[in-house]
């Protein structure tokens, strides 16, 4: 199976690293009094690594005088001890002050690509692959704070390590010591950044796979009942484990590379270092530099290098997180297709009508599902929508439920065009029971109340027992604290469909949509809900879709649609008068009905 190309990491090439780095930093912005004091607790700690050799540099040419000491040098030993306890406790304030601006950054940044991907389309929910997206989601944040360590905590005091270690080589010996330091970091660096721009491609197609085998046990545990429906344990196992062994393949690839990039470091920090102890005996040697000297010329190129060793480890760390924050970024940058008008008003309900006027759609341009469909849902109405499957039905709620936005046409409820007022106002004002019943794997209340979240118990219970399901939830061990599952598997589809129906009580809006509510129950259930749906949607404005024609009898007006088009309208009665395609469904589900009896 194919990876979807916004799973896929990109080429080194085609990434914006310095734009995503910027756009790291307003995250980070809400605590700028604790990264200026983080930088700046960073540059004491250097300045007090860098006094160490100094002050042992004096302490060996002390001990290395012609005459006898007499005593110790306490004044500089206590000045290396207080330059030890210094380095630790700038560094530890550092990480302190730090810890909050790296993991609020973190929260932010999650935050936002939450809040972006809901406001994303139906459309778009419709095409992911789950469990890519939450293992980009994961991978995304995890690498943001794994940049802001590399950054404070590697990187910023490796360089300020090395500037003043440059200034303290150039001011104190001949050029030549900051030559050979120069150069062997330079080539170092370059070295560096050539293989692990080579060995990237690894990394990038593992990531690309890692998302793909996460998404295939991600859709196989979502759909489990399906597996083991057509007996596919065997075939999602060996998909899963193909997709593996290509990662698997790479990952060693990856760590043979790695090899070759830690050796050959290793080659160059062992010359540099060579290089340097051999010009700095030959100093000694000479007489113009101290035994004090060649320790301190040894101490510096040991702290510089130690940390300069890691540096490869951070860079391909570095490397591996800016591409994870590139697909990050790009969930981020998917375009919201669903938006607001800048200021738009709130939906204002007096009576609660709904039109459509002439309104066409299609979710794909070669394919139209809806053709000119005009009608009035008048206040208080119940009006049903029928029609063969893949009339347009759904189509019809989603469109005013504005998942998606007519080709052409308007939808207004009370005279005004729901594209002209704020999303999150029209979605109040309606309530909707859909075909297939989603739950969170939670409590039989928590999803019950998810309606109204500020709503008491007795209104909860209220809602249970007018959907015709507060009997059965009592009549379970644990009430109302029933967990149901991951979707809701542990409920059946009629418990389902009651708690949906419950839900929908619950928010008490003005316009009520019930989207083949019925669908999932017995005659019994189905009898008992149409009561339950009869009382509630009094007085309030009623859109049903149907497919049993004969819970929608009673309607005020049906609507019937064939291919996308409105073939007929009228009551129960009237349609069955006009003998054309609404009486043909009806006499084909009466036929049924009478020989399943």
């Amino acid at each position: 199976m194919s990876i979807h190309t916004y799973h896929t990491s990109k080429p080194h090439k085609d990434r914006n690293d310095w734009q995503n780095m910027k756009r790291i930093l307003p995250f980070l912005w809400d605590f700028k009094g604790r990264v200026i004091l983080s930088l700046g607790f960073l540059l004491l700690a250097k300045l007090s690594i860098i006094g160490i050799p100094l002050i042992l540099k004096e302490i060996v040419n002390y001990f290395d005088q012609d005459q006898a000491v007499l005593t110790l040098p306490i004044i500089l030993l206590s000045g290396y001890g207080a330059l030890r306890i210094a380095n630790v406790l700038f560094a530890e304030l550092r990480d302190t002050l730090f810890s909050r601006v790296r993991y609020h950054a973190m929260r932010r940044l999650s935050l936002t690509l939450l809040k972006h991907l809901y406001q994303l389309s139906l459309q778009y929910h419709l095409q992911r692959k789950t469990g890519a997206v939450t293992r980009d989601l994961e991978r995304g944040t995890r690498a943001v704070s794994s940049i802001l360590n590399y950054l404070v905590f590697n990187i910023f005091p490796t360089i300020a390590e090395f500037v003043l270690v440059a200034f303290l080589l150039l001011g104190q010996y001949p050029h030549v010591f900051a030559l050979v330091t120069f150069s062997t970091v330079v080539i170092y660096i370059a070295f560096t950044f050539a293989v692990t721009n080579w060995r990237m491609h690894f990394r990038h197609r593992m990531n690309a796979l890692d998302s793909k085998a996460n998404s295939i046990a991600v859709d196989g545990m979502l759909n489990y009942e399906t597996v083991k429906y057509f007996n596919n344990e065997g075939y999602e196992l060996h998909r899963y484990d193909h997709t593996l062994n290509e990662w698997e393949d790479l990952a060693v690839k990856s760590q043979a590379s790695m090899s070759i990039l830690n050796t050959g470091q290793g080659l160059i920090i062992a010359i540099g270092v060579t290089l340097m102890m051999m010009l700095a005996a030959q100093g000694v040697q000479q007489g113009h530099m101290t035994i004090g000297d060649l320790v301190l010329v040894n101490a510096l190129m040991l702290q510089l290098f130690i940390p300069l060793g890691f540096l490869g480890i951070i860079y391909r760390s570095l490397m591996h997180a800016l591409a994870d924050i590139d697909l990050m970024f790009k969930l981020l940058d998917e375009p919201v297709q669903i938006t607001d008008q800048e200021n738009a008003p709130d939906l204002r309900i007096s009576q609660a009508k709904i039109s459509f006027e002439q309104v066409c759609f299609s979710y794909q341009s070669d394919r139209q599902i809806l053709h000119n469909i005009s009608f009035v849902v008048n206040p208080g109405q119940k009006v049903a929508i029928v029609g063969p499957s893949g009339s347009g039905k759904s189509t019809l709620f989603r469109l005013l439920f504005r998942f998606y936005e007519p080709q052409s046409g308007v939808i207004k409820i009370d005279d005004q065009d729901i594209q002209q007022v704020s999303q999150n106002s029209l979605r109040r004002q309606i309530g909707v029971v859909p075909q297939d019943t989603v739950l969170f794997n939670e409590s039989i209340y928590d999803n019950l109340i998810y309606a109204r979240p500020q709503a008491d118990k007795q209104e909860v219970i209220a809602a249970a027992k007018m959907a015709n399901i507060h009997e059965f939830i009592t009549q379970l061990p644990k009430g109302y604290e029933t967990l149901v599952g991951e979707r809701g598997l542990k409920l059946s589809g009629g418990e389902k469909q009651r708690i949906a129906i419950a839900r929908a009580f619950l928010k008490n809006p003005p316009i009520l949509i019930f989207d083949e509510a019925t669908s999932s129950l017995d005659s019994v259930s189905e009898q008992s809900i149409l009561d339950a749906m009869q009382k509630v949607a009094s007085h309030r404005t009623t859109l049903v879709i149907a497919h049993r024609l004969s819970t929608i009898c009673d309607a005020d007006h049906i609507i019937v649609l064939q291919q996308g088009r409105i073939v007929e309208q009228g009551t129960h009665s009237e349609l069955l008068q006009y003998n054309g395609v609404y009486t043909t469904m009806w006499k084909m589900q009466q036929n049924q009905n009478t020989q399943n009896k």
